[in-house]
């Protein structure tokens, strides 16, 4: 285990997000976004099933040996939280790990906007941090905990799988569940949540029909819901919330969302010309003009109602990625390549605005 151990030391004083480790070759390291291979003793099956039987934690093995994979996340003293992606391939284990931070990073370090912040201190409702695989939904979410437990008096409750962030109770006071270990499964925590006496309940990530229903329950009774989802997009996000359902429940379940939802923010993650990285925000705001939108089934209006609706805090991620090159943090190019409409997006940077959602919208 000692090379282990040594392996993950290097990779967090790296600077790398993630480390892969397979039987016969090369440890990799993700650092930059780039997969880098390190000078190290190629893994062999022998070494590799020792560390298995070492990190994995004892209420998983059972399912390990049904499912063939597993999540979990494994806490070196000293070094870090890094959150496990356990798998075969061709009969042979392999690890996908990601390191994550030991404090959850302010709003400031990530780039987040002050809407963000507003909308963590929102009483009830439904929040939704969206976006795909890598995008940052998680660190998101965490910061948005993080200030509602640093600026007020509220139980919050967290369901994860598994715990990534661990927060100490400043104002608010913070339990964390994660599954497999403090509760069997998403669908039994959420069964019992609310009489836990929450006032915000995070759920790690809505993944199905049952967990959105609960959601939108605990968010009827008066309860700040916080979740991630992966979708590209703000706009389409409802529509893979209705995906979850079946078609006759759509109809109903849309209704009942138009009221409990409060916000989306889908970000995308855009290399900044220093060499870093930045979160690029869309941001959809359930207003009055949304809401309407929801209750008559107009979804495929839904980018136009964010594009125009800047004065509410809404915005396009072409808007989000023309203010990033404007403040000089993001070059023309990446901008372009992260652009929902490279094509307008170009247009925006020659002087040249269409308002093709109030267009839309009329």
């Amino acid at each position: 285990m000692d090379l282990f151990h040594r392996i993950l030391k290097l990779a967090v004083s790296g600077g790398a997000s993630d480390i892969h480790i397979k039987i016969g070759t090369p440890i990799i390291f993700r650092i930059s976004r780039q997969l880098v291979a390190i000078e190290a003793p190629i893994p062999t099956e022998e070494w590799m099933n020792n560390v298995v039987k070492n990190i994995v934690p004892s209420h998983l093995r059972k399912r390990l040996e049904d499912d063939r994979e597993i999540d979990f996340s494994y806490h070196e003293h000293g070094t870090g939280r890094f959150r496990t992606n356990l798998f075969q391939q061709r009969g042979e284990f392999c690890l996908a790990m990601r390191a994550v931070k030991s404090t959850v990073p302010s709003f400031e370090e990530l780039g987040l906007l002050e809407t963000i912040k507003r909308i963590a201190e929102l009483p009830r409702g439904i929040v939704l941090v969206a976006g795909s695989t890598g995008s940052g939904k998680s660190t998101t979410l965490a910061a948005m905990i993080e200030h509602v437990n640093s600026t007020s008096k509220r139980h919050i409750v967290t369901m994860e799988d598994p715990i990534e962030f661990v927060f100490e109770d400043n104002q608010s006071v913070i339990e964390q569940r994660e599954v497999g270990l403090d509760t069997q499964s998403f669908e039994h925590a959420l069964k019992h949540v609310l009489r836990q006496d929450p006032d915000v309940i995070m759920i790690g990530e809505m993944r199905d029909a049952t967990s959105f229903g609960a959601a939108m329950s605990a968010a009827d009774t008066g309860h700040l819901v916080l979740s991630t989802l992966h979708t590209t997009n703000a706009s389409q996000s409802v529509g893979r919330i209705l995906d979850f359902f079946k078609a006759e429940e759509r109809e109903q379940v849309r209704r009942q969302l138009a009221g409990t939802l409060k916000a989306v923010i889908c970000q995308r993650m855009v290399p900044t010309i220093n060499g870093s990285m930045t979160p690029a925000l869309e941001i959809l705001i359930n207003t009055s003009t949304v809401k309407k939108m929801l209750e008559e089934n107009r979804l495929d209006k839904l980018s136009a109602a964010i594009e125009t609706g800047m004065d509410d805090g809404m915005q396009s991620f072409n808007q989000a990625l023309f203010q990033l090159v404007k403040d000089g943090k993001v070059s023309q190019k990446e901008a372009l390549a992260k652009a929902s409409n490279a094509q307008a997006l170009e247009m925006n940077f020659k002087g040249i605005f269409l308002d093709e959602g109030r267009r839309i919208l009329g």
